[in-house]
């Protein structure tokens, strides 16, 4: 009797188990690896702002030991714009900064989403010493752009020190963005013009590399 009822609880597990097991690795299944590939096809550099022109120096190398995005920060302010566009997701990046000194607070870049093709509207979620919030240039009902920054509505610093790795997670829901930094959401922005758009990372003068680029489509 034992035997059998063993069996029989075995039975029901792997029945359980199999929606379960399909369902999570169709989960998976739709999350995409975003990092660029060594050629950086795929991507393009737009400065920033939009109307200036771009900088010779090319800035942007991809570490296939380190599966990692390098930017040296020496190249000019810019992004590096992914050619696809996206509407509503999840996207988690995992960032540092190359330290400079024990004097140096002033590290800064971003990771934008839903930016326009050419950079007018954008959103950014700033990575920095001073913490991570969102703030860019938005589409307002009436059409018109307008600024915004949410450093102040911040709900608290979680970014580490230069040196030290920090995880992003930027999720895009219809209007809403929700940036939340090392595992607490800490930035919301309520009111996003744009549904749809392309993903970026921000060259402003500092070294910084990005790795564990994923990013999950919502349906």
């Amino acid at each position: 009797m034992r035997r059998g009822i063993l069996g029989l609880a075995t039975v029901t597990v792997a029945l359980a188990a199999g929606p379960l097991a399909g369902q999570l690795a169709a989960q998976a299944s739709d999350e995409i690896d975003l990092l660029p590939p060594e050629t950086l096809q795929g991507w393009t550099r737009i400065p920033i702002p939009a109307i200036d022109g771009l900088k010779p120096k090319q800035q942007w190398r991809v570490d296939a030991a380190q599966h990692a995005l390098v930017c040296s920060g020496d190249g000019g302010h810019e992004w590096l714009r992914s050619d696809r566009d996206f509407g509503d997701f999840i996207l988690t990046v995992e960032w540092r900064f190359t330290p400079r000194g024990a004097d140096e607070k002033r590290y800064n870049s971003g990771i934008g989403v839903r930016l326009s093709k050419r950079g007018e509207i954008w959103y950014q979620a700033q990575t920095g010493l001073t913490g991570g919030y969102i703030f860019g240039q938005n589409f307002t009902p009436e059409g018109l752009l307008k600024g915004f920054n949410l450093q102040r509505d911040m709900k608290e610093n979680r970014v580490k020190p230069a040196g030290e790795w920090n995880q992003y997670e930027i999720r895009a829901e219809n209007d809403r963005l929700t940036l939340s930094v090392n595992g607490a959401v800490v930035s919301e922005l309520t009111n996003a013009g744009l549904r749809r758009g392309y993903i970026g990372f921000e060259a402003e003068g500092y070294e910084i590399t990005f790795r564990n680029v994923r990013l999950r489509p919502l349906k």
